[in-house]
């Protein structure tokens, strides 16, 4: 199993860390792909990624929420430094557009002109892009296809409604714990073809503890494996299947060094 979209950089796991990918190699994890969303956590992700080398990869970009914190000149400086640093990252994300922590239409704009750039700059160095949609699905889809984006990896997708024009153009989703209760993210697996389909945990956050009991708890790698369980009863499909193609998605989309399966 793969981990394609996590947080490993956050506070929560700066006690304990070693104990946490032990636990996911011990649980069958082969990779997790780490989330850089913000300059200020591009040190401690770079360190991380050489601490556990091949095992934890590290995607970059900046979050649609962090669009009033950053100045111009500091994104310009951090996309300098992602460039420079290009060949320790596997994508570009989380990007994208949220107009559930931003909802006046001035900063929106904003970030559809931020997307654009990071889209682009992408393209520029050769990476795919993970991208972040909240209440915003028609907007972003249509701003992927404007600007002609191809290697797509779209996380925690919701957007059931858009699901043939994901398929259309060739787009990944992942899927994490939330699906244990979310009638939408049911829907997409349901729909998705398994070779177009990723794990995740978006993790310290949703957990499998909160999504069904309503209780925080610290979310880690290891919750992928829920995730695919869950994706293997709405297929009807082995645990074994979602493993093996799940992991052939990933490793192939983010061209990770590892033996294909």
């Amino acid at each position: 199993m793969i981990d394609v979209h996590c947080h490993l950089e956050q506070k929560d796991y700066e006690k304990d860390l070693d104990e946490v990918i032990k636990r996911a190699k011990e649980n069958g994890l082969i990779a997790i792909i780490t989330s850089c969303a913000h300059p200020k956590d591009f040190e401690r992700t770079m360190e991380i990624v050489e601490r556990y080398k091949n095992y934890v990869f590290a995607s970059v970009g900046i979050h649609p929420e962090y669009i009033k914190e950053l100045k111009e000149n500091e994104i310009d400086n951090f996309l300098d430094l992602i460039k420079e640093n290009k060949d320790k990252i596997v994508s570009i994300g989380e990007i994208g557009l949220d107009y559930y922590w931003i909802k006046e239409k001035e900063w929106q704009e904003k970030q559809k002109e931020l997307f654009r750039k990071m889209i682009n700059f992408a393209k520029e160095i050769k990476k795919p892009i993970t991208v972040h949609i909240r209440n915003a699905c028609e907007d972003c889809l249509k701003i992927l296809e404007e600007e002609n984006a191809k290697k797509v990896h779209l996380h925690m997708f919701m957007c059931h409604k858009f699901v043939d024009k994901v398929k259309e153009n060739g787009w990944y989703v992942s899927i994490n714990p939330v699906i244990l209760r979310n009638k939408n993210h049911k829907k997409i697996a349901k729909k998705m073809p398994l070779e177009r389909i990723m794990l995740e945990t978006d993790a310290p956050w949703n957990s499998p503890k909160r999504i069904l009991e309503g209780i925080y708890e610290r979310n880690e790698p290891i919750a992928v494996k829920v995730v695919a369980e869950k994706i293997a009863e709405i297929k009807k499909i082995s645990f074994e299947e979602v493993e093996r193609q799940t992991d052939l998605n990933a490793i192939e989309f983010f061209k990770l060094p590892i033996s294909k399966l």
